[in-house]
């Protein structure tokens, strides 16, 4: 298998890290108490697990893995580094975007004929993932 789709979603994850770790800090002080905040928080560190078993799977297909997250992690950075997270719907709803892109990714992935099942197996639980965040988020954007 062709580890440039693999790479393609790590990049999306790396850029996820990057986005809701600026958005936590700058919100931490206000909010980092709240139920809000503890589940965004929680993504961040789902997208980091993620990323993880994207390297892996990207090594053990012998390709090497992105070590960063490339034009859209530059526009997430920019986005996110104006918007005061919560209730902020136009922030959130930037978060969202995001996961949307990475799920339509994963997605890709599987409707792959090519991709190999331990791939499909792996991937198949990061849709899962992301599926959940867009619905905390449109919960989030509804309350905001």
């Amino acid at each position: 298998m062709n580890t440039d789709e693999l790479n393609k979603c790590l990049r999306s994850e790396l850029s996820a890290i990057e986005t809701y770790q600026q958005a936590l800090e700058k919100n931490r002080q206000e909010y980092g108490r709240e139920p809000d905040f503890q589940q965004l928080a929680q993504m961040t560190k789902d997208h980091e697990e993620a990323a993880a078993r994207l390297r892996i799977l990207i090594q053990q297909k012998g390709g090497v893995s992105s070590t960063d997250s490339g034009v859209w992690g530059t526009w997430s950075k920019t986005v996110m580094g104006a918007a005061k997270l919560f209730g902020d719907k136009a922030a959130l709803k930037a978060l969202k975007e995001g996961e949307e892109s990475g799920l339509k990714e994963y997605q890709a992935i599987m409707q792959d004929l090519g991709a190999p099942s331990d791939v499909k197996n792996i991937v198949s639980t990061l849709i899962v993932r992301q599926q959940e965040h867009v619905s905390q988020l449109d919960r989030l954007i509804e309350a905001a």
